[in-house]
């Protein structure tokens, strides 16, 4: 099992930055390739950010192409998305995720992801 746990949220004003963290633990000797979606309420589960196994590959929502970064670091185990220029749209739990090691790539479907963190809330007023 992977045990994925998100930190950084919080409340923002709108054109300011986030950095969230998602640390994995576990069954960890393989790297994963892995993402970040939100929720916002009433609403369903929306796709972010992805990254490949090896981070050489990133995939991007269009909501958030240019304003989002993600990025990791393997050696500790880490998933980053850095977010700028935050918007009140973008109010929503965020999640990170990581699918089966037996994938190098990310995916912009909740469904291909294996392992789900708790989310963190990030709030971003106007």
């Amino acid at each position: 099992q992977v045990q994925l746990v998100e930190s950084g949220g919080g409340l923002v004003q709108a054109g300011g930055s986030l950095r969230l963290s998602c640390a994995a633990s576990g069954r960890t000797s393989s790297s994963f390739a892995m993402g970040w979606f939100r929720q916002a309420p009433g609403k369903e589960r929306d796709f972010v950010a992805a990254i490949s196994r090896s981070g050489g590959s990133t995939y991007y929502s269009s909501a958030v192409k240019g304003r989002f970064t993600i990025s990791r670091d393997n050696a500790k185990i880490t998933l980053y998305l850095q977010m700028n220029s935050l918007k009140p749209e973008d109010t929503a739990v965020y999640y990170c995720a990581a699918r089966s090691p037996r994938y190098n790539s990310g995916s912009d479907r909740f469904r291909d992801y294996d392992y789900w963190g708790q989310g963190t809330q990030v709030t971003v007023s106007s």
